[in-house]
């Protein structure tokens, strides 16, 4: 299989290693690649399956698990730019990255990496993403002989704080790409990478860091991956995310809390008069009652597209197919539909209970929900909710941090078909295409500000912990994902070799 015609580096022509290995970004050299009859797609695989056999993968996966990057926890911000600077830029760079660590216009204590290598202005560029923060650690609740910072294998089972969210998912991909160096020393494509520090917060400033530098982030395609599969043995591509809004409801009826015998029947109780307000939104089996908040995009294409990728199955809950929207199948519901939960909830002190009423009740909400609702009149519509049921002393507040808005991709888009036939040649497996993530993640950032497709592969799977103790992924799972995307990378590359081979006939 013929190099492409320029080399990884500078652009410069060259076609021995000696020649390549005088290109530089930074300090460092480009990896030394096989013999141009030697690499290929087949090879590029097998290279990266012995790096996860011989124990490669869980040493830089484990050493990446050790930085305490809690996000949430202000204790931890310096721990953000350190992985930042320890562990992803000398690794980027390294591969021929010119990496530059970029200031948060929002909140500089969470830092953004940005990498580029690019080998040839007339190749198609490549985005990927990652964030390196991890949810908060919960250490104290992990099992025994676990600890969210220490990579732990048992079985088909690795176990660590960002194992699934969304360290191990970062790490192989970067994997594929230094793969696809070590064997031909060009990727073949022009790539951009983006390491965030902040999702689990919010991403605060990520949007504002794409408006003020588009020509910066400016690709052909973002391919990144983060969230879970539909199930561990099947590749899942999903192209936008559903969107979420968090606030608390909160009843304030008086200050202190007074004898439940001589002020019962006499009191208002704040406790009930929330829970009746929040009975109000759903019905009895969930289904949202706020007309604003039913969506309108359920169309007969997506739930044709739905129709192959059943939910369930896997190491998880059972789904409850008598919750949520009647007429709806349960993957309908999940990725086609709005879904209202109720995060937590509190009146009194539940963990010692006395005998008096409170003067005050709270819940912690959310609406998880797809294109097809107004994100601007999400709480307004729940205002005159509330207010045409008679809970006017029900207060609204929106929660401090920023969420994400829902995003979807034409199944049918050009690079869907790209990935989706790249990863059935690796995997001789058909992928589940969904229209959109169930999860919510920053994607409106890429679709609607940098104007780009997105095309997410996550490797993941729905019973990993994400967000909860003993989060751990799946070996197994990790061995097919750092072959599909070292396929898929390969392919990208020999897409625009082809494309310069056709170029040069006809200029010949």
């Amino acid at each position: 299989m013929p190099s492409p015609a320029r080399p990884a580096c500078c652009g410069r022509t060259a076609s021995t290693w000696a020649a390549r290995r005088s290109c530089r970004h930074g300090a460092t050299p480009c990896p030394k690649p096989r013999e141009p009859d030697v690499a290929n797609r087949e090879s590029v695989i097998a290279r990266i399956d012995t790096f996860l056999s011989s124990g490669g993968y869980e040493t830089e996966l484990a050493r990446m698990l050790a930085f305490e990057t809690e996000s949430q926890d202000p204790s931890r911000r310096a721990e953000l730019m350190r992985y930042l600077v320890e562990e992803m830029e000398p690794k980027l760079t390294g591969l021929g990255f010119a990496c530059r660590i970029m200031t948060n216009p929002v909140d500089p204590s969470v830092p953004f990496l940005f990498a580029e290598r690019i080998e040839d202005p007339a190749f198609e560029t490549v985005l990927t993403y990652g964030h390196g923060d991890v949810i908060r650690a919960q250490t104290d609740q992990w099992r025994e002989g676990l600890h969210p910072f220490r990579l732990v294998r048992e079985g088909d089972k690795l176990y660590g704080r960002g194992t699934a969210d969304n360290k191990g998912q970062h790490c192989i991909n970067i994997a594929a790409l230094r793969t696809i160096l070590e064997e031909r020393g060009s990727l073949g494509f022009n790539c951009k990478i983006i390491i965030e520090m902040g999702e689990e917060c919010g991403s605060p400033g990520l949007a504002e860091l794409f408006s003020q530098n588009r020509e910066t982030f400016a690709a052909d395609v973002l391919i990144a991956s983060d969230g879970p599969r539909l199930h561990p043995d099947r590749p899942t591509l999903f192209m936008g995310s559903r969107g979420a809004v968090n606030f608390d409801l909160r009843v304030e009826l008086r200050e202190g809390a007074h004898h439940s015998g001589n002020w019962g029947g006499l009191l208002r109780d704040p406790a009930m008069v929330l829970a009746h307000a929040l009975a109000s939104i759903t019905d009895r089996r969930g289904q949202i009652q706020v007309p604003e908040w039913r969506p309108t995009s359920l169309t007969p294409a997506v739930r044709e597209a739905l129709k192959d990728c059943p939910v369930g199955g896997f190491d998880g809950p059972t789904v409850d197919t008598d919750w949520g929207e009647e007429s709806l199948t349960p993957s309908e519901r999940v990725f086609g539909w709005n879904s209202f939960a109720i995060l937590a909830q509190t009146s009194g002190v539940p963990s010692a209970p006395v005998n008096a009423i409170s003067g005050r009740a709270h819940a912690h909400c959310q609406l998880r929900y797809v294109v097809g609702t107004d994100p601007d009149d999400i709480l307004p519509a729940l205002r005159r909710h509330l207010d045409a049921n008679g809970f006017q002393m029900v207060e609204i507040v929106p929660a401090d941090r920023g969420f994400f808005h829902a995003t979807r991709l034409d199944p049918d888009h050009p690079w869907v078909t790209r990935v989706k036939t790249s990863i059935e040649a690796t995997t001789g497996k058909k992928p589940a295409i969904l229209p959109n993530l169930a999860g919510s993640l920053p994607n409106e950032t890429f679709a609607d500000i940098l104007g780009l497709p997105t095309v997410w592969v996550p490797h993941s799977y729905p019973g990993c912990s994400q967000h909860a103790p003993n989060e751990h992924a799946l070996h197994s799972m990790t061995r097919e994902a750092l072959a599909m995307m070292a396929g898929l990378f390969w392919d990208i590359g020999e897409a625009n070799a082809a494309r310069a081979g056709k170029t040069a006939e006809a200029t010949a």
